[in-house]
């Protein structure tokens, strides 16, 4: 049996970002291929994968190969494939993804990654950015990785989502309730080490992290504005921009992504599988 139909790993920065060549997803997939996109992603935190014509059922069974699927409690999903999230933007639906972000830290057990396939995009615009938090650590000054390293955070789904936001206002309120109460805060370190490479990775974020623990209002607020602003620096960001099916693979518990909202009033709509990891954990080195 060939060992694996990957042509090449080109990465687009020194620290976050490569294209794999030579995949389709659409078939299923070997061991030893999936060993080859998950060595890809440790590596490289997000991989992109062009020309991808992807069904529901196979972005699930892809997705499934890495881990159990998380199911959204408010996104639009999929009929037959409620682990498909439709994140569909247009003039009457703006997108609220726009802001830096981890995916659902909310829960006690983050996502270790998700896999964002393209449905329909806009003429032009619509780009999705990266950001590696293993870069952003390290770009730290030593006592400031310290003094984080000691530090928990609240993670809170109620903090990111409101009943009047657009995820809630459209999901309703018997759903936004039932989410927010099966969803209640949840504590994880301000660093967390990477379970697979041991790497410390900065894991507080503005969406879900609504404070850290042990500091005052103040302090925690200026703390968390200064990782806010110094996760953006342009050395730790890939900016990808989607062509007709491409499919992007992240690392969730080493880099935080926004959506670049410059492209309404066209339409964007975007498929999203989302694969569950593990509970979070600092060990010092």
């Amino acid at each position: 049996m060939v060992r694996s139909n990957v042509l090449g790993v080109e990465p687009l920065t020194p620290n976050i970002g490569a294209v794999m060549r030579g995949v389709n997803l659409a078939e299923p997939a070997s061991d030893d291929l999936i060993g080859d996109i998950r060595a890809a992603l440790l590596k490289h935190q997000v991989v992109f994968f062009e020309d991808q014509d992807l069904t529901p059922d196979q972005q699930s069974d892809f997705a499934r190969r890495f881990g159990d699927l998380h199911i959204h409690p408010l996104y639009e999903r999929d009929g037959k494939n409620p682990e498909i999230m439709i994140i569909d933007n247009h003039v009457d639906n703006p997108t609220d993804n726009n802001f830096w972000h981890t995916d659902v830290t909310f829960i006690d057990t983050p996502p270790m990654g998700s896999i964002l396939h393209a449905r329909q995009l806009p003429p032009v615009g619509g780009d999705t950015m990266w950001a590696s938090m293993t870069a952003a650590y390290r770009a730290l000054s030593k006592p400031m990785q310290k003094f984080l390293e000691g530090l928990e955070a609240v993670h809170d789904f109620a903090y990111a989502f409101t009943p009047q936001g657009i995820a809630g206002s459209q999901a309703g309120a018997e759903a936004y309730e039932k989410g927010r109460l099966a969803n209640p805060p949840v504590i994880h370190p301000v660093i967390r080490t990477h379970p697979e490479t041991g790497e410390p990775c900065i894991f507080v974020n503005s969406v879900f992290t609504s404070r850290i623990k042990g500091l005052r209002r103040e302090e925690s607020r200026a703390l968390m504005a200064f990782l806010n602003a110094h996760i953006q620096q342009p050395e730790f960001v890939v900016r990808w921009r989607w062509t007709p099916g491409a499919v992007a693979f992240w690392d969730n518990r080493a880099t935080q992504h926004r959506a670049v909202d410059d492209f309404l009033p066209h339409r964007r709509i975007m498929h999203r599988a989302t694969v569950l990891g593990d509970k979070p954990y600092f060990k010092a080195a």
